[in-house]
């Protein structure tokens, strides 16, 4: 894995995975946002950061998975 060539423009890959987790993390918030508004989970910020993360772990996996 490198980088993808859009019209000249070199773009990283982890970028585009990065995006992509973002926008999938946009997507699972609105299902979170409740349980986190009814006081389950103590520490949101740190919740969403690891969610962040295991959503960008497994958009490299997927990547590495298909593009292999």
């Amino acid at each position: 894995m490198g980088e993808f060539n859009i019209y000249g423009v070199y773009v990283p890959v982890f970028l585009i995975q990065a995006i992509l987790a973002y926008v999938l993390l946009k997507i699972v918030s609105i299902g979170t946002d409740k349980i986190i508004e009814k006081g389950w989970i103590a520490l949101p910020s740190i919740f969403n950061l690891c969610l962040y993360i295991i959503l960008l772990w497994f958009m490299h996996w997927l990547f590495v998975l298909i593009f292999s």
